[in-house]
Parts: C-alpha cells; sequence; structure tokens
C-alpha cells in the first residue's frame, strides 16, 4: 500500500482583492481522518469543528465558523485536516448560515431555494480534496457564477500552478453574455440572471441550477439536435474512448429498441434537455448493470452533448476543443460557451463532467493539484 506524501494539515492563504472590508470564509467537509464526520474551520481559522447530531432539523451550529477576511489587499492564513469533498465559501457584506439536520447532516447554502436564508446574499465557493496523496482544487460554476475566485498552487519544489477565475467585471460580462444569446435564439438565457432586492444581479445559474426552480426553462431545447444524432447513428459507428480498461468502446442505434446501444455494456435512451444539463437524470442515472463502464460512458456521452460534438465528431471525447459549443446548428451549453470565454485562460468547470477531454488535451476544468503542495492560495475579486 502506499503511503501518504502529504502533510497531516495544509496552510491556505485567503486574500481578499475585492473593495469590501467586509468578507467572511468558511471551510467545509469530511475529516477523512475522523471517520469522514462533517467539519468546519472555527472563526480562528485553525480549529476544527465537528458537529454532533442535534436532536432535530434545521439546528444552529455549536461553533462560530465564519472566518474574517483581512481588508482588501491582505490575506488570511486558515489551516485544514485533509478533507474530502471540501468547499471554501465567501460572503461579502454578510455571512452565510449554515444548519444542521440529524445525522448530522450539513444543510449548506442554497442558490435553488429562494427561502434559504443565503438566497439573497453574495456569496460563492471553490471546491478542494486534500487527502494523503495530494491537493486537489478548482473554481465550480456547475450551479453558477457570482464572485471572481482565482487559485494557485506551489510545490515544495517550486512549481507553480493557477486558475485565472472570471475577471473584476465577470459576472457582468457572463450575463452580458447571456443577454446576447437569448436576443439570438430567444431561448431564456437571460433567465439564468438573478438580481437583488435592490435590482444589481447577484448571480447567473446554470441552465441545469435554473430547471430546478423553472422547469419550463429549455423544455425540448436539445430534441431535434438529439433525434439528427440518433438518425446518424443508424448507420454510422460512434467510438468512445473511455480512456479505462474498456479501452475504446463502439455503439449504434438498435433499429428495435431505438438506444444508444453498446454491445455487451448497455443501452442509452434519447436524452432531454434537463438530463443533459444536469448529467445525472434519465438516460445518464442510474444504471442495473455496468455501472462502472455505464458511468464512464455517461461522462463522455454528457460532455459531448453540452458541447454539442456528438453529432459532428463519432470519435469522443471531442479531439478539438476548439470545436466545442459551435455544432449543433446553435443548440449548445451556452452558459458553459459564456463562462469559458469569461474566464481569464478559458478554464472553469461549468457542468458535471466539464473534466471530460481528448487524451493529451489541456485542463479546460479550471484545476489545480499536487502531491506535495506547499502554498494554496485564493484570491477572492478577480483579476
Amino acid at each position: 500500500m502506499a503511503s501518504a506524501t502529504t502533510n497531516p494539515t495544509l496552510n491556505i492563504s485567503l486574500v481578499n482583492r475585492t473593495s469590501f472590508r467586509n468578507v467572511n470564509a468558511y471551510v467545509t467537509g469530511l475529516a477523512i481522518n475522523n471517520g469522514y464526520r462533517f467539519v468546519l474551520i472555527q472563526a480562528d481559522g485553525h480549529t476544527p469543528y465537528y458537529p454532533e447530531s442535534p436532536n432535530s432539523t434545521g439546528a444552529s451550529l455549536a461553533a462560530n465558523c465564519s472566518i474574517p477576511l483581512g481588508p482588501p489587499g491582505t490575506s488570511t492564513s486558515v489551516t485544514i485536516p485533509r478533507i474530502a469533498g471540501g468547499r471554501i465559501w465567501f460572503c461579502i457584506n454578510d455571512t452565510l448560515t449554515f444548519l444542521l439536520n440529524p445525522g448530522p447532516g450539513l444543510v449548506e447554502p442554497s442558490v435553488s431555494n429562494p427561502a434559504d436564508l443565503n438566497y439573497g446574499k453574495n456569496w460563492g465557493f471553490c471546491e478542494f480534496t486534500f487527502n494523503d496523496f495530494q491537493l486537489f482544487a478548482n473554481i465550480s460554476y456547475v450551479d453558477f457564477v457570482s464572485i471572481p475566485i482565482a487559485l494557485n498552487l506551489s510545490n515544495a519544489s517550486g512549481g507553480k500552478q493557477s486558475v485565472t477565475g472570471i475577471p473584476k467585471d465577470g459576472l457582468q460580462r457572463v450575463c452580458e453574455g447571456l443577454v446576447a444569446q437569448n436576443a439570438k435564439d430567444g431561448k431564456g438565457w437571460d433567465r439564468l440572471i438573478v438580481r437583488g432586492k435592490d435590482g444589481s444581479i447577484l448571480r447567473a445559474l446554470s441552465p441545469n441550477t435554473a430547471m430546478v426552480m423553472d422547469g419550463s426553462l429549455f423544455q425540448g431545447y436539445y430534441d431535434a439536435y438529439v433525434n439528427a444524432i440518433w438518425e446518424r447513428y443508424q448507420t454510422d459507428s460512434l467510438y468512445v474512448d473511455t480512456q479505462a480498461q474498456w479501452g475504446t468502446l463502439t455503439a449504434k442505434v438498435d433499429p428495435i429498441t431505438n438506444l444508444l446501444t453498446f454491445s455487451s455494456i448497455g443501452a442509452f435512451s434519447k436524452p432531454s434537455a434537463r438530463d443533459i444539463f444536469s448529467c445525472s437524470t434519465g438516460p445518464f442515472a442510474g444504471y442495473p448493470i455496468n455501472t462502472e463502464a455505464m458511468g464512464n460512458l455517461t461522462a463522455r456521452l454528457a460532455a459531448a452533448l453540452n458541447r454539442s460534438t456528438l453529432l459532428e465528431d463519432n470519435l469522443q471525447p471531442g479531439r478539438t476543443a476548439a470545436a466545442y459549443y459551435t455544432g449543433g446548428g446553435g443548440v449548445t451549453n451556452h452558459y458553459s460557451r459564456v463562462v469559458h470565454a469569461v474566464n481569464g485562460d478559458g478554464r472553469g468547470y461549468a457542468f458535471p463532467y466539464d473534466d471530460v477531454g481528448a487524451s493529451g488535451s489541456s485542463d479546460l476544468a479550471g484545476a489545480v493539484w499536487d502531491g506535495n503542495p506547499s502554498v494554496f492560495e485564493v484570491v477572492l475579486g478577480g483579476y
């Protein structure tokens, strides 16, 4: 068994590059070395808090876990234990409310529930896992875009990695892109924009999140494109490089069942827009057999559909990143397209399988990782 390579704790530098003096941070996740219990870091930035199970739902935390950042231009040091499924949250000019349910279960802030105490506040997060073997972190836009966040990671050998994130006016530019796209196709992209009580832009939702709140959005959006895909692969073969032990698998649409069928592995029915944007419903939900292989295929098919390359390229993952979002006769995940265009380096995790790419292609998901991290810097406020 491989030995651990990372230190048992990691120092994180939280940099306030906003123009606001009142910024609060929160760190949440599952404590790897403490039975994967929920853990939050307390207000001092260093003391772990492991919540106990409350007697009722919606209980308050028993510790103050709001970490105040210093004024603009300063850094705040935070120390974490090994954490899986971690998030670093930021809230500007306010605090966030985390609650507990029996279990315990941690109730996190929500952008899809207007009744949530945090809904009208200006907040965002990045994601990370710090385990025995590496730190892995990424900027996530899977749910929404709000506050600009950037990542800088240095290792003990002096190596450096960065993800620039969106610029200071990035949210405004994303919203401008959504409005422009809606002016072209009238499909409701402008309805992804959420405004605060004062009318200012609060965030831009992903299609998946927006459809949770409004089921009328994007109904039938992908239907014609999916029908064209099914028509092509009745005669042509689709090849999917699993980039794993299954190698490259071949599929055709079965003329009897009308399913996109990978022989001896499984089959997929036609997905709806909801299935494509969520990557986890309809044909992309649970699988009765070959779970790992079908999950692998789901990631590649869902990525191809979000990027509109599945009809245009019969070898997936799509080989040319420059072709992403240009196919489909204009039918594509324009939220993801706009988000990538606004990010300074074009990188960011804009839908659940945005890390899928052809072998040898560059990372587009906005991730940094290293087995020997020395300095992890999370910068709030944009370049």
